[in-house]
């Protein structure tokens, strides 16, 4: 199964990723709080007055479903989709969008804040680390496009600390997941990545230990509800501040 999974992260994910783009919408419509959850997570990092004059990186925003939660809640900043799909990228940029909201194609681990105008003042990741060939290496990309103080959320699967999660999940994929996904594109191999890669990937507490390690602070975990509690996670942390800030 390892193996399996670690096979995918090397290169066969963006073109999963892209096969099921036509559909991904539908699939992710049919999970009861999807987006409710999304939103949640993004009110998360606490931004003030909308969001205005701040600069918010989504990234891994797949057809822009975590994007519309962050154009929701902070209607006043600006927003930078980033995804490695183009497939998925293609299915978010033709949605409408205000002016301030666009889509760049880049592997989170290879962005520079340079590149994007400068570093950014919060940054949202769904579905994304788990999906990294290196944890430890996107956590510190990621770090290093905040500026200091900055804000992180990580909306994510997290079932390893949790023998009863970890059943419900299983249960969900091979019951609804995978012979939906089956269904809507004709392949099964990224569904079942799906449910491989969930469990496999770490508990909450080693994530949060990571998050430290890759000098975030103020590092934290939120539920949230549904049947995706235990499951889908808010892990919330921040930048470290300029020396003698505190």
């Amino acid at each position: 199964m390892a193996k399996t999974v670690r096979a995918m992260k090397a290169g066969r994910v963006g073109d999963e990723f892209d096969r099921a783009a036509a559909a991904y919408d539908l699939l992710v419509a049919a999970n009861p709080g999807y987006h409710r959850h999304l939103r949640a997570s993004a009110r998360r990092l606490g931004l003030p007055r909308g969001g205005e004059g701040l600069r918010v990186l989504d990234l891994g925003c797949g057809t822009g479903a975590s994007t519309a939660a962050l154009a929701r809640e902070y209607p006043r900043a600006e927003i930078i989709g980033v995804d490695a799909s183009e497939g998925m990228l293609a299915r978010a940029r033709a949605k409408r969008w205000g002016p301030r909201v666009r889509f760049v194609h880049a592997r989170a681990e290879d962005l520079a804040a340079g590149a994007l105008g400068g570093p950014s003042d919060a940054v949202f990741a769904a579905y994304l680390l788990r999906n990294c060939p290196d944890t430890d290496a996107a956590l510190a990309a990621v770090r290093d496009l905040l500026k200091p103080g900055g804000g992180i959320v990580l909306h994510e699967y997290s079932v390893a600390d949790s023998v009863a999660a970890r059943c419900v999940w299983s249960l969900v994929c091979w019951g609804v997941i995978i012979p939906l996904g089956c269904v809507a594109t004709g392949r099964s191999a990224l569904y079942r990545y799906l449910w491989r890669s969930v469990l496999e990937f770490d508990g909450a507490a080693r994530l949060r230990r990571r998050m430290r390690e890759a000098g975030l602070e103020n590092v934290r975990t939120q539920a949230l509800g549904g049947w995706q509690r235990g499951i889908v996670h808010t892990f919330a942390g921040t930048a470290p501040a300029p020396s003698g800030s505190r």
